[in-house]
């Protein structure tokens, strides 16, 4: 199976409570970078921020249970359900009790345990 994956532009950088005011100060007036709040209706992050951050999104996620920060990628594939049997075939198992997700898509961490939200190219 000759299984393609590729970057995609959205980085989530999963923020413990304590800490999140002064991550987002940081990014918005020390670095200077454009930082906007957008609405969230998820069930395991309170709050998040969008940072413009090159062609790359960075995504300021505050969770109210997270002691120490995270950082979570995006994966991009032709087809999600082919990728996820390739996975699976190569050991690797779906995490999709992390945080809620639209169907079509799932989580994957790799072996240090790095998030991945593998979902399928967008078709023009």
């Amino acid at each position: 199976m000759n299984q393609q994956f590729e970057a995609g532009i959205n980085i989530a950088i999963k923020i413990p409570k304590s800490k999140y005011e002064k991550t987002v100060a940081f990014y918005r007036d020390i670095l200077k970078l454009e930082v906007s709040e957008k609405h969230i209706d998820n069930p395991t992050v309170s709050r998040t921020h969008e940072v413009k951050f090159g062609n790359n999104v960075i995504w300021l996620d505050c969770v109210d249970n997270y002691t120490h920060a995270e950082t979570w990628l995006q994966l991009k594939v032709p087809n999600v359900a082919e990728a996820t049997n390739y996975l699976q075939m190569n050991n690797i198992e779906t995490c999709d009790e992390l945080e809620e997700l639209p169907e079509n898509m799932h989580w994957i961490q790799d072996p240090a345990g790095t998030v991945f939200n593998l979902q399928q190219h967008e078709t023009n």
